[in-house]
């Protein structure tokens, strides 16, 4: 993610993803999480998903790989595979031969040139975003945080998950793999720190005891913008969302609310 890059008055493009492996005894899934670094203007010291702002590179390659999708969704999912990379060391959305050797050489090339393509290009890979699922995009226009950002959510499987992750040290301190369920408890119990859309992906996440229950619903429901509002409830202002969007808490107290 740069950190230069300027906001647009439509906001700035990002993309997240949420990455799914199996539970190690068998119960519901995990997912990756990352801890931001307390220097970052957004979201600083908070527990988020893997992603970042889309480049303009992204869109370049997004043109050449976008086949039957809208070219400015593919530069949305090839950013998605180039910040998880290089954020956490992790190959997904790629075929080739890739193994942990490789993936930890790709991620130093990704680092070194700032760019996907070179690496594609070393290893003899090519991009395959069906591996990635379309799950949400938010966009809080109406608040006042530092940086509005318009992110576009998916969903990826690791399987197995025996995969090796590494943070990045500059924008992030620390990756961990957790229950949907296991983050919101951390969260309640002050261990971690989520913004107002983690804590409502994590909730809709949280009903689901596989990916594949994840990825049905994720493909049931069309993704729309959700762009946060303000409402009076019992004397109190309350930040909410739509109520048909998915989601199975679609509000909370502004008062409680953390913001990016």
């Amino acid at each position: 993610m740069t950190e230069s890059t300027p906001q647009s008055p439509d906001g700035i493009p990002a993309a997240t993803v949420v990455i799914f492996r199996n539970g190690p005894t068998g119960g519901h899934p995990e997912i990756l999480m990352t801890i931001r670094s307390r220097n970052m203007v957004f979201a600083g010291g908070m527990a988020v998903f893997p992603g970042g702002r889309v480049d303009p590179a992204d869109y370049e390659l997004g043109q050449q790989f976008a086949g039957s999708l809208d070219p400015d969704e593919a530069a949305h999912q090839v950013a998605v595979v180039r910040e998880t990379l290089e954020e956490t060391g992790l190959a997904i959305g790629l075929i080739g031969q890739i193994d942990a050797d490789r993936a930890r050489a790709a991620r130093e090339l990704l680092l070194e040139t700032g760019a996907l393509a070179p690496v594609l290009e070393q290893f003899g890979w090519s991009l395959d975003l069906a591996q990635l699922t379309p799950f949400a995009r938010w966009f809080p226009k109406n608040e006042r945080i530092p940086r509005v950002y318009d992110t576009r959510f998916y969903l990826a499987n690791l399987g197995t998950g025996a995969v090796e992750i590494e943070a990045d040290l500059s924008e992030n301190t620390h990756l961990f793999w957790t229950t949907a369920q296991g983050a919101l408890d951390a969260a309640e119990s002050g261990d971690i720190k989520v913004i107002f859309p983690t804590r409502r992906n994590l909730e809709r996440l949280a009903q689901f005891a596989t990916f594949e229950e994840a990825r049905a619903q994720a493909e049931a429901i069309p993704v729309r913008t959700i762009t946060p509002f303000m409402e009076e409830v019992g004397g109190k202002t309350w930040l909410n969302i739509g109520e048909d969007l998915g989601y199975p808490v679609t509000g909370e107290p502004l008062e409680s609310v953390a913001r990016g």
